[in-house]
């Protein structure tokens, strides 16, 4: 029996129904095969760079007798996908956003056809953001959840306005750092990541004031001082019960 991980339950719930799927970074290809056995894509393609998942994916893939619908292949990020596969939905997740964002890139020539692209980091999801916003795909919606003491982002994007879902009254750069949808949703765990974040860059602040100063150091600490000034710009009622 298949069981999936909520984050990537989560992600099915965003992939449109009866599309081609390709799952970049596929592991064991649980993705795909819940997928093809929920019916929500009629086609998927696995990539996976490493001969251990790509195995791996292959054996789970087998072991569905789904070999007619997700076809497993070996190769770096996108390079695996065709012209001719008609990919409409690309999934990315489990990475750290600087990896995603360059395998974006190192793509970018493949995502001309691609509707929809959703992507999970496990950290530094601005790097995507800044990745969408410099290459024309708009965020459409965002995700903050926690599991197992993990907390997780999704990011949905589509070609189009990559302004659109910025506030133009609001400083760009903040919202490409906390997310310009979950900045305005402010759940629970968007409070709980940014508060332990806050912590951290308080404590990081007190050690570099106590240090000799030198160029990288004065850096850092603007660095710091601005995005401690950012969360008090997003959390301004710090004081008042969170549920």
């Amino acid at each position: 029996m298949l069981k999936l991980s909520e984050r990537l339950k989560k992600i099915t719930t965003y992939i449109p129904e009866d599309s081609i799927l390709a799952d970049i970074g596929s592991d064991h290809a649980y993705l795909p095969i819940y997928c093809v056995k929920n019916k929500i894509v009629k086609k998927a393609i696995a990539g996976e760079v490493a001969d251990g998942p790509f195995l791996a994916a292959k054996s789970s893939v087998k072991a569905y007798h789904f070999e007619q619908f997700i076809d497993v292949r070996k190769g770096d990020g996108l390079a695996v996908l065709k012209e001719t596969d008609a990919v409409e939905c690309i999934t990315i997740a489990g990475m750290g956003g600087a990896l995603i964002a360059s395998i974006l890139n190192n793509g970018k020539e493949k995502l001309h056809k691609v509707g929809r692209l959703i992507l999970q980091p496990n950290l530094a999801a601005d790097q995507i953001r800044l990745w969408l916003l410099n290459h024309n795909w708009k965020l459409v919606k965002e995700e903050i959840l926690e599991e197992d003491g993990h907390i997780y982002e999704i990011l949905v994007a589509e070609q189009g306005d990559s302004e659109a879902p910025y506030c133009s009254d609001e400083d760009k750069e903040k919202q490409v750092f906390f997310g310009p949808f979950l900045i305005k949703e402010k759940n629970h765990v968007f409070y709980k990541k940014w508060k332990r974040e806050y912590n951290e860059w308080l404590r990081v602040l007190e050690e570099l004031d106590k240090a000799k100063e030198n160029p990288a150091i004065i850096r850092k600490k603007s660095e710091l001082k601005k995005y401690i000034q950012w969360y008090k710009e997003v959390f301004p009622d710090e004081n008042t019960e969170r549920a």
